[in-house]
């Protein structure tokens, strides 16, 4: 009978505690476990003192509850080690074990992973070490879950060489040191090292072993890589987790593959995955960044609770898009069923505004900010105004804009306006910009490419040479224009001017078609934004014919029936010529294509782009 009301009592108090929000509810529970001696059981102890550091607002009372302890035993300064270093406060972790030390209390195996724990959460090289002549002295220096713990703070701290030292020491690693190992050389990108460990591991991979090494490649850029491991996982009998399918959709995005995307999304709703707030961010950004709006709705309607990362999720669609109104309107949308925009979600609507040119409405949200929101604006919001007021024309009112922001505008700012001088043709303002972004970012091509174009417009031909001669002599390249196509489940990638492809003469043959139909419709090339400084027209429209958008779409209409929507994914700013060529085509060969290009979405249909030549 006892028994039956202890543990009635038990479950009454932890029960309670998962919904206690008060301190003074806190010590009503408590008291209750005091008199009823639940406070002497180590199970309700641990449950009580982990809540309570698990909790911001009720850390310190775990403290003071710990602190009443006369001798706490081993168990105790590990239970405190260990939720400290999950929480918000990791180095409390290493105060109590300075505290442990000086009470000369016994320490066990389980002391030490905690604390490096704690460490890794901090980047703390310094303690690292410290803990590690502790683990040493003390003769923990061959238990493999401290040593494990070691290999991992090491590499978040950066000290690959220490990391990998202690690998190689370890007789037999286990599944846990082959990971930690892959996952410090994989988060610093340095993929070649990490793919090597990671076919020398002998024994079965788990899923974390694959989901490192697919996160590392997405972190990295590498999407292709990314998904080619995907598919190698799906082939090895290990099922992917919510971190594996949020990182192959990321990779997706990023290549704009739609339908590996929706196969992905199709085999989260087969294995009967929860979409959680994670899961349908990536699902949304997906969509959107594949071109497919109605589908990224589709997946926000269908997530019940809606967190204010989803919202914002929906939000950066519409901007990318260039649907202003509609993400203004999902922003006010947000704020009436009770969420509140952070400072993301503040970035993505002034995109919106930027991308259509809604300059009134970009001013009063900015403004509303602070005002408002509590929310001091970062210089990404600068940045989006900057563009916001660059794009429209008014190039005075944002160099005025820059003049006053309270902090020190980067390249990133001074090169919107660098760009909306080129759109624009302020030659005077442009130069100045120019000046100043190739002395502050000397190794970006694109920096010199616009200041010699600028140049170039004011007839300055002098200046554009001696910019060129300058950007040969820092070594400096302009990133080449890529594009690429999916087509039935294969990426195809297309470099301007490449003659890689294995079918790059049926392409050029097929593109003389499209160039004579073109033509026909009264095409003649725009070679404004073309290299400047080429000897003659003749020699900068033959560039402008092998522009990888071109080669791209050219081979969508070679490969797919006619009526077939083409997506195509650019790296850079699409240029005029392209633009102005994207929308014949979709007019002559009655095609829909879309396009992603650096900044945002063009939909071509019927010789008209969603954009509406604005971007």
């Amino acid at each position: 009978m006892a028994v039956t009301s202890t543990s009635f009592a038990l479950e009454h108090n932890l029960s309670c505690l998962q919904r206690c929000t008060k301190e003074v509810e806190l010590k009503q529970i408590h008291a209750r476990m005091l008199k009823s001696g639940l406070m002497q059981d180590p199970y309700a102890m641990t449950k009580f003192l982990s809540f309570c550091i698990s909790s911001s607002r009720f850390s310190s009372y775990a403290l003071n509850v710990f602190d009443g302890f006369d001798r706490p035993d081993t168990f105790l300064w590990n239970l405190m080690i260990r939720g400290f270093s999950c929480s918000d406060e990791p180095e409390m972790s290493l105060l109590l074990y300075n505290r442990m030390l000086s009470s000369s209390s016994p320490h066990n195996a389980y002391t030490f992973p905690f604390l490096l724990k704690a460490c890794s959460n901090l980047s703390a090289f310094q303690e690292t070490t410290q803990i590690h002549a502790q683990v040493t002295k003390l003769g923990y220096g061959n238990d493999v879950y401290a040593v494990n713990s070691l290999i991992n703070s090491y590499t978040v701290t950066g000290n690959f060489e220490l990391a990998h030292c202690l690998f190689d020491r370890i007789s037999e690693p286990d599944l846990v040191s082959w990971n930690s190992v892959i996952k410090g050389y994989a988060k610093a990108g340095k993929m070649d090292v990490a793919l090597t460990l990671f076919r020398k591991m002998p024994e079965k991979k788990n899923v974390i072993s694959w989901t490192t090494m697919i996160s590392g490649y997405v972190q990295a850029g590498m999407n292709k890589e990314a998904l080619q491991l995907f598919h190698e996982m799906q082939n090895s009998d290990v099922e992917p987790d919510n971190v594996t399918l949020a990182n192959a959709l990321s990779a997706c995005a990023q290549l704009g593959a739609l339908e590996q995307g929706k196969w992905i999304h199709s085999y989260l709703d087969k294995a009967k995955f929860k979409i959680d707030s994670v899961l349908a961010c990536v699902l949304i950004d997906m969509y959107a960044k594949c071109g497919d709006m109605e589908e990224a709705l589709g997946v926000f309607k269908s997530v019940k609770k809606r967190s204010v990362q989803v919202w914002t999720a929906l939000i950066s669609g519409y901007a990318c898009h260039g649907h202003g109104r509609e993400a203004i309107s999902r922003f006010m949308e947000m704020q009436k069923v009770g969420i509140k925009p952070n400072a993301i979600t503040f970035t993505a609507v002034l995109t919106a505004c930027s991308y259509t040119g809604l300059v009134e409405e970009g001013k009063s949200l900015f403004y509303t900010m602070e005002r408002d929101y509590n929310l001091k604006p970062t210089i990404e919001h600068y940045g989006c105004m900057v563009d916001l007021l660059g794009r429209a024309g008014l190039l005075d009112e944002a160099k005025r804009f820059i003049q006053k922001m309270p902090m020190e505008p980067n390249a990133v700012i001074w090169g919107s306006l660098l760009k909306a001088c080129h759109i624009h043709k302020n030659i005077e303002l442009g130069e100045e910009v120019g000046e100043i972004l190739i002395e502050m970012d000397p190794s970006h091509g694109g920096r010199y490419v616009h200041m010699a174009n600028i140049h170039a417009m004011g007839k300055k031909w002098d200046k554009a040479a001696e910019t060129r001669r300058l950007m040969k002599e820092q070594g400096v390249a302009k990133v080449p224009g890529c594009s690429t196509i999916c087509l039935e489940g294969t990426t195809h990638e297309f470099l301007a001017g490449d003659r890689s492809h294995a079918e790059i003469e049926k392409i050029r043959a097929k593109w003389k078609i499209v160039r004579r139909k073109l033509e026909d419709n009264g095409y003649v090339p725009e070679l404004e934004d073309t290299v400047l400084d080429l000897a003659d027209d003749e020699e900068r429209e033959a560039i402008v014919h092998q522009h990888s958008e071109k080669l791209a779409i050219t081979y969508g209409l070679m490969k797919t029936k006619p009526g077939t929507s083409i997506r195509i994914m650019k790296n850079l700013r699409v240029c005029k010529d392209c633009h102005r060529v994207t929308k014949l085509i979709s007019k002559i060969y009655k095609r829909d294509i879309v396009m992603r290009d650096r900044t945002r979405f063009h939909h071509f249909s019927d010789g008209k782009c969603t954009c509406g030549d604005y971007w």
